[in-house]
């Protein structure tokens, strides 16, 4: 797909990952750009056209594609992450929270943008995942196995769009520079970095992009003997 000339939905556009993509977007042509947003009034870029879009709420993404029938690519950024392993107390609270966001919301964006998408000569999906979508070390339990289930989506929409001719690309990092990883004391990629693997992938018609080094290693691990989603030896 060409970015040149798009027009694109981006959720959770007013920060990290989201506002690098608004950002990126615009300076390689892009002809316009919503940004959604659970409060608009949080969107500060210039040139976009601010959302009200919270994607837990099936009334305003039904709303927003309502409203933006010129979509030709949806990224499905939106994302929310919470320490915590499943043995806690509140786990089963937490994991329905992410997953209503993190899996139900790519999926609500999904269904409700398939025919405009359709209608505008297929264009894409591009979906924000995870290296947490193949390894669960229990410090971020519900969000790894969120996004777990957010990389079957994104393969099953896959080959239920191809008729449709609508791309679809899953974008897979480690952690990156943002907000929701404030805390973490790990390497990080930055925002700009990972949006521009993206953007270049989907220019290119891939599927996947693993978009670090690490997250690289650990896909290729899948294979091993003995993967990097088990137990390693020390």
């Amino acid at each position: 797909m060409k970015i040149e000339n798009a027009v694109v939905l981006i959720t959770g556009a007013n920060r990290g990952i989201g506002l690098a993509f608004a950002r990126a977007l615009l300076a390689r042509g892009a002809r316009k750009v919503y940004a959604g947003a659970r409060d608009p009034s949080t969107i500060t870029q210039a040139d976009v056209e601010p959302l009200q879009l919270d994607v837990t709420k099936p009334a305003e993404v039904a709303a927003a594609a309502a409203h933006a029938r010129d979509v030709t690519l949806v990224i499905n950024n939106a994302g929310i992450a919470q320490p915590g392993g499943f043995l806690a107390h509140d786990s089963e609270e937490v994991s329905r929270r992410l997953f209503e966001t993190n899996v139900f919301g790519m999926l609500r964006m999904s269904k409700a943008f398939a025919p405009v998408l359709q209608a505008n000569g297929g264009g894409a999906l591009l979906n924000v995942l995870s290296v947490a979508s193949w390894v669960n070390r229990g410090e971020l339990a519900a969000y790894s196995a969120s996004k777990s289930a957010a990389w079957s989506l994104t393969n099953a929409l896959r080959h239920e769009l191809a008729a449709q001719k609508t791309q679809v690309l899953g974008l897979h990092m480690a952690y990156v520079d943002t907000d929701l990883t404030r805390g973490i004391d790990s390497p990080k990629s930055s925002p700009q970095d990972i949006v521009q693997h993206a953007l270049d992938g989907l220019e290119a018609g891939l599927d996947e992009v693993l978009a670090d080094a690490l997250t690289q290693q650990v896909r290729q691990s899948l294979g091993a003997p003995r993967p990097l989603y088990l137990p390693q030896a020390s």
